[in-house]
């Protein structure tokens, strides 16, 4: 019920922008423009699939139908671009975008690169709010995830402030999985190509709609295996994946696992940066609620094989404010897991 009012508070500022005067002042101000959609990932990874399939279809619910396009500036993650957002970017409601799910929350891991404060900017919705996956090649000898606490997996990375890299880091140091970690892939795509050449055995971190996308050729061939899933709750689609809380020895430990996984709830999350005007977002997140319920973009995601599971954008301001929130010694020990 709490989901549903919360969806209809949504769409009642969306009927209440579609007044006269707002529709008037907001169509006046997007006629004629262009809107960026900037994706801090390489293109061809998903969280880009998802930026530019959200591109394709959001300007026809914005007054004034701006002319919307993708641009993509990768580096670290999304660390260059969410760092670029906060302190660089128009403060008018041209542009927003989406980050690996992890970057909102370097700062508070302690990331002296990380200039900004997630909790200020406006979030505009999240397309899927799925889970994450640790992946492994079926000839690896790892055919459980207790496995990998008797024999090393070998797993692709890419910059250390992604999940890719985070999650196999925290995984090691908290429960004692053997994971030796390579880095400096570029990306999902990077990894896919290194597993089937056997460069290394597997993925962890990888989000669950990326595993049905890019990778998914390689799991209906059964060449690699989903060993766990990781975010804030088990997923219902996994049955038999185990949950990275079965590993939990203690309640700190599960709080731990909490506050590094937890933010994978943020899936394919876009936002704007700070200080736009609370009308313009408050639009922008209102086109974001009707892309999402929209036929041709529904459509469209299927075509893609994007899964949607959508929030809206006050509800994932609430998530990162409540995780900003977390006890200092759960952040202190996720900060040590993390080797910062």
């Amino acid at each position: 019920m709490k989901q549903l009012a919360r969806w209809a508070g949504v769409l009642g500022m969306a009927v209440a922008l579609t007044a006269p005067g707002h529709a008037q002042d907001e169509a006046a101000f997007y006629k004629g423009k262009t809107l960026t959609v900037l994706v801090g990932i390489e293109t061809g990874t998903g969280f880009d699939l998802y930026g530019r399939a959200l591109a394709r279809h959001i300007g026809r619910h914005i007054p004034g139908e701006p002319n919307v396009v993708v641009s993509n500036m990768p580096g670290a993650s999304g660390l260059v671009a969410f760092n670029w957002l906060a302190n660089v970017a128009p403060r008018d409601g041209s542009i927003f975008g989406i980050v690996a799910f992890s970057v909102p929350f370097e700062p508070v891991f302690g990331n002296q690169q990380a200039r900004f404060d997630a909790t200020r900017f406006n979030w505009i919705g999240n397309m899927d709010s799925g889970a994450s996956i640790c992946l492994a090649r079926e000839d690896s000898g790892i055919a459980h995830w207790k496995d990998v606490f008797d024999r090393e997996l070998t797993v692709g990375a890419a910059g250390r402030a992604g999940p890719i890299s985070q999650t196999p880091r925290a995984l090691a140091t908290i429960g004692g999985a053997k994971l030796k970690i390579i880095e400096g892939y570029v990306g999902t795509a990077g990894i896919k190509l290194a597993i089937e050449r056997n460069e290394v055995q597997g993925i962890c971190g990888i989000s669950l709609s990326t595993v049905r996308t890019q990778y998914a050729e390689l799991v209906s061939s059964k060449r690699v295996k989903m060993l766990l899933q990781l975010g804030p709750a088990p997923d219902p689609t996994l049955p038999g994946v185990p949950h990275v809380f079965e590993f939990a020895r203690n309640d700190t430990e599960r709080e731990i696992y909490n506050l590094i996984f937890g933010p994978q709830g943020l899936g394919r999350s876009f936002a704007a940066p700070p200080d736009v005007p609370a009308q313009r977002v408050a639009l922008l997140r209102a086109a974001f609620t009707a892309t999402m319920k929209d036929a041709q973009f529904i459509e469209d995601a299927k075509k893609t094989r994007l899964a949607l599971s959508p929030q809206t954008g006050e509800d994932v301001q609430a998530f990162v404010a409540r995780l900003y929130a977390s006890p200092p010694q759960i952040i202190a020990a996720a900060k040590k897991a993390l080797g910062r």
